[in-house]
């Protein structure tokens, strides 16, 4: 199997789908660009070189080849400060591609979802997100076992039909 997650998305041919189940991620609050965000810096949607990071140059280039990519976020309502962050850039991922939707958690609330945040390629490699309690990252973990796939197959499906897409979601 692949062993980097940009090995991982070069395999893909058909499929990549994300779904993030935290409030929070490792933020640095101190610098770097949440402070920049919390000091009231916001991305400039008509200057894409200011924002056109490697990340978004790599999703440009998959969906250039054909491969659909999803991102679902599952989100407590009113949001945290950090997903209000998130929220304000995400146009910049929907400008390389990706399709993006959120889904309010207590909507989420009959729904069997896998314990941490995945990535699932061409539903076949579910690529496991593990983070500490305080939102850093720990590790990636790496199956292709087909019951694992099958259960985050489905818990993303079942969350982005409930979803609401990106442009429509607003921040409460």
């Amino acid at each position: 199997m692949p062993s980097t997650f940009d090995e991982l998305l070069a395999d893909c041919t058909r499929s990549a789908i994300h779904l993030e189940m935290r409030d929070v991620y490792a933020v640095d609050y101190e610098s770097g660009p949440f402070a920049q965000w919390r000091a009231g810096h916001r991305l400039d949607p008509d200057d894409r070189a200011s924002w056109w990071r490697p990340w978004l140059s790599l999703i440009e280039g998959t969906v250039a080849r054909g491969v659909t990519v999803r991102r679902a976020r599952i989100v407590s309502e009113p949001v945290s400060e950090y997903i209000q962050f998130e929220h304000s850039f995400t146009f910049t991922n929907v400008a390389a591609g990706e399709q993006v939707r959120w889904l309010p958690r207590r909507l989420a609330a009959d729904i069997a979802l896998p314990g941490t945040d995945f990535w699932l390629f061409d539903a076949r490699r579910v690529l496991w997100n593990h983070f500490a309690g305080d939102g850093t990252f720990t590790g990636d973990e790496l199956t292709d076992d087909s019951d694992v796939v099958r259960l985050c197959g489905a818990a993303f499906e079942a969350v982005w039909s409930r979803a609401t897409p990106h442009d429509q979601y607003a921040i409460t």
